[in-house]
């Protein structure tokens, strides 16, 4: 089994309204790939969302007297405060510095994964922008991978990642936001080992494993690569949704 994984270079800056679609043939033939049947794109939810317009001009958020209290217990600033509250569906921890809630979205982050990093304006010194979540991942890449289709006639999953901390570990690792194409959780129960032995409980996240593998060679600074190109995942290419990864609250340990 060989995975390939190739971090597209010539990906321009993006701007709100870009065809990331268009953008991505560019940079696959610039790259010389050819894209074929089951392969997959990975995209950065940066670019996704600087293209769906999820740019905020922090000089234009009023924060609420909620988002005042929380901003000062957490020694944050109360305008990206007031932002987590509307991005989230409830506040799960608070340490300063840091409000772990459950984003609208359904998954739990850090500061309803509200960014400063890579983050412009127009470079008028008023402003200040922060960049949010794609509104609808899940209906992002499945409006990626129906163009490409269209334009290519070549059936390919698409992913969105985005890095998230975990528990009981230090670091950030890229996580799957929102896939089309593609299956988010194999199930090997009933499956059976080296040994004959049976699995039982054996369910693997595979869509984070590649979004983890593919945030690898994306990189997190000034890389100026948050597209990447997938060949060889060792899973049959299935329609699947992030959501197969949201753990029930009540089975959540760790709220």
């Amino acid at each position: 089994m060989t995975l390939t994984i190739t971090a597209l270079k010539d990906i321009p800056l993006i701007r709100r309204d870009d065809n990331l679609a268009d953008i991505i043939l560019n940079s696959l033939s610039s790259n010389e790939i050819n894209l074929q049947n089951n392969d997959i794109i990975v995209l950065a939810q940066k670019i996704v969302s600087k293209a769906e317009g999820r740019m905020v001009n922090l000089a234009k958020i009023t924060p609420t007297q909620k988002a005042i209290e929380l901003a000062t217990k957490t020694e944050k600033d109360a305008r990206v405060v007031e932002l987590i509250l509307q991005e989230s569906n409830e506040i799960i921890r608070t340490r300063i510095g840091t409000i772990i809630v459950e984003h609208k979205l359904g998954f739990l982050c850090a500061n309803a994964g509200i960014d400063h990093s890579n983050v412009a304006g127009d470079g008028n010194p008023s402003e200040e922008y922060v960049l949010l979540l794609p509104e609808d991942p899940e209906r992002s890449a499945k409006y990626i991978r129906k163009e490409i289709k269209e334009k290519l006639n070549v059936d390919v999953g698409v992913m969105i990642v985005d890095s998230h901390g975990r528990a009981w570990r230090n670091g950030t690792v890229g996580m799957c936001i929102g896939l089309s194409g593609v299956p988010a959780l194999i199930d090997e129960r009933g499956w059976t080992d080296l040994f004959g032995y049976t699995l039982r409980i054996t369910m693997v996240g595979v869509a984070d494993e590649l979004a983890a593998a593919a945030s690898l060679v994306m990189g997190q600074a000034a890389e100026g690569t948050p597209v990447v190109h997938v060949r060889g995942f060792p899973y049959e290419l299935r329609e699947g949704s992030f959501k197969e990864l949201l753990r029930p609250a009540e089975q959540d340990m760790f709220r």
